[in-house]
């Protein structure tokens, strides 16, 4: 378990910012159940989730990188978790699905001409001997707005994914499941986004105005 609960280049769990985040909010908290629940609701909604944000460059996905902004894609906060986990000593990994989107995303499946939507994260905990999944990238905002149950976490029981909206019908089902790795597999990631949405991605300024925010595509793809 020493590999899950050492620091690594994205899950940076040794950096200051994310380990007085996460003393922050286990504060006053002993029991490592306890410990990861907090974290999790911290992260998911101390993050707008913004699926048009894709940023390729190495550093912006660290987790102290995403610990200094207010929105992020679920592969940050992801990353943000796992690294708060193990500053806590509470071993964590990541985890990778290829998922079909049904709801919310309309912007991005005109952008990359597909509701196929690669490397989508979670981060797994190591409670009661044995490995249960969290997704924290949907803030409780969001799902309000998108009229979607907020994905809740016990600390016993995977949290995955939303399968149906409350009145939408369908939001969300598996195709593939990438595994669990100990830190983001970032090669495995872009040759999943080239040979997925390569012809479609293009380098655009990245600012609040733009439809989809891309950086560092031309040098990463």
């Amino acid at each position: 378990m020493e590999l899950y609960t050492s620091p690594g280049y994205f899950i940076d769990s040794d950096s200051s910012v994310v380990q007085a985040f996460a003393e922050k909010h286990t504060n006053g908290l002993q029991d490592k159940e306890e410990q990861a629940i907090a974290l999790y609701y911290a992260v998911r909604d101390g993050w707008r989730y913004n699926p048009y944000l894709l940023d390729f460059r190495p550093a912006a996905l660290k987790a102290s990188t995403v610990y200094e902004t207010d929105e992020a894609h679920c592969l940050g906060k992801a990353i943000l978790l796992a690294a708060s986990l193990r500053h806590m000593g509470i071993p964590s990994r990541l985890h990778f699905y290829q998922v079909q989107n049904h709801l919310g995303t309309s912007r991005l499946e005109e952008f990359l001409k597909t509701n196929v939507l690669v490397f989508h994260g979670a981060t797994e905990i190591w409670l009661h001997d044995r490995w249960v999944t969290a997704t924290p990238a949907f803030n409780k905002e969001l799902c309000e707005k998108l009229g979607v149950d907020p994905l809740e976490f016990n600390g016993r029981e995977d949290s995955i994914f939303q399968a149906y909206a409350r009145e939408k019908g369908k939001f969300m089902e598996y195709l593939h499941d990438y595994g669990a790795f100990h830190d983001l597999p970032y090669e495995y990631m872009l040759r999943e986004f080239r040979k997925e949405y390569g012809e479609h991605l293009h380098e655009t300024v990245a600012t609040k105005d733009s439809p989809v925010q891309v950086s560092g595509l031309n040098h990463f793809l």
